[in-house]
């Protein structure tokens, strides 16, 4: 099939573009600016576009089958907080220009569309709960509440026809594309150079993995995917920075000091069950090469 991908070129989305072309789809990136020569492994065509909503059109999916949603404008390297000084257009950007492309992804008569949420969108929750696909949201920062009045906007869209899946991804890792900053250099650039750090635990999920989830979503046989409710959590390690270091430090041979262990016991991890049902097999422990 051919796959529309906003936000190809991003952090997630260049996992995306690669695990679709391995798999031997056809590609078309949808973004501001045309991807670097060689930033992807395989040829992708490329459609220029943004997220405003005045300037989105079925056009864009013309000879497409499917659609992936990974775009998202905010501050760079920000995602909560992401908005600046300018939360007006982060929200009409983010949400109305998001459903303003799945709109036109049904108009033009693609049947299955995915779309890239966060756990950001459960919030604030009960010490200790873990996270299921049922859990009543909670945000609590203007990133999650985009991100859910996005998830609701298109399940409203759902029809017979129209497949519309939801992605709830934690923190995604995993090497950066050529050019790009690795998400924990500035961490590893700490360490190396004796700096204090705090201690943190946080869930995490490799990008190849998160993009395995998407390709399934695209794959999968549809009446499966209705059936186990087509919400659902992108999860796997829950993750100690003193072990990531740890590991680093390995892998490194450095052997500066650690940072503390953080006491995991009240963290929310999420459950993946409702996607591991449908085939997914994500790793199931920290992978740095």
């Amino acid at each position: 099939m051919k796959v529309l991908v906003t936000g190809g070129t991003g952090y997630a989305g260049r996992f995306i573009v690669e695990a679709l072309l391995a798999a031997g789809h056809e590609l078309s990136v949808s973004g501001r600016s045309k991807p670097e020569y060689r930033f992807f492994s395989g040829p992708v065509d490329f459609v220029s576009g943004d997220l405003d909503p005045n300037n989105v059109s079925s056009a864009r999916f013309e000879g497409c089958d499917a659609f992936v949603h990974a775009a998202f404008h905010h501050v760079p390297g920000r995602f909560r907080g992401g908005e600046g000084d300018d939360p007006q257009s982060f929200r009409r950007l983010n949400v109305e220009g998001s459903l303003a492309l799945f709109e036109a992804a049904k108009k033009a008569g693609i049947a299955c569309a995915v779309f890239l949420s966060s756990r950001a969108v459960y919030g604030d929750q009960p010490p200790g709960l873990v996270l299921t696909e049922e859990t009543e949201p909670h945000p609590d920062t203007l990133y999650g509440l985009v991100k859910r009045a996005v998830e609701e906007g298109i399940a409203n869209m759902a029809d017979d026809t129209f497949l519309p899946t939801t992605l709830r991804v934690t923190g995604i890792y995993g090497p950066a594309g050529p050019g790009r900053r690795h998400k924990w250099a500035d961490l590893f650039a700490d360490f190396e150079a004796g700096r204090d750090i705090a201690p943190r635990v946080g869930t995490e999920v490799h990008g190849e993995d998160m993009a395995a989830a998407v390709r399934l979503m695209l794959e999968c046989d549809t009446n499966a995917i209705r059936a186990a409710g087509s919400l659902f959590n992108v999860s796997d390690i829950l993750l100690d920075r003193r072990d990531l270091l740890e590991e680093y430090a390995r892998v490194t041979g450095l052997r500066n000091p650690l940072p503390g262990r953080e006491n995991a016991s009240a963290y929310n991890i999420m459950d993946c069950s409702r996607l591991k049902g449908l085939g997914w097999s994500p790793r199931g422990q920290l992978d740095l090469t």
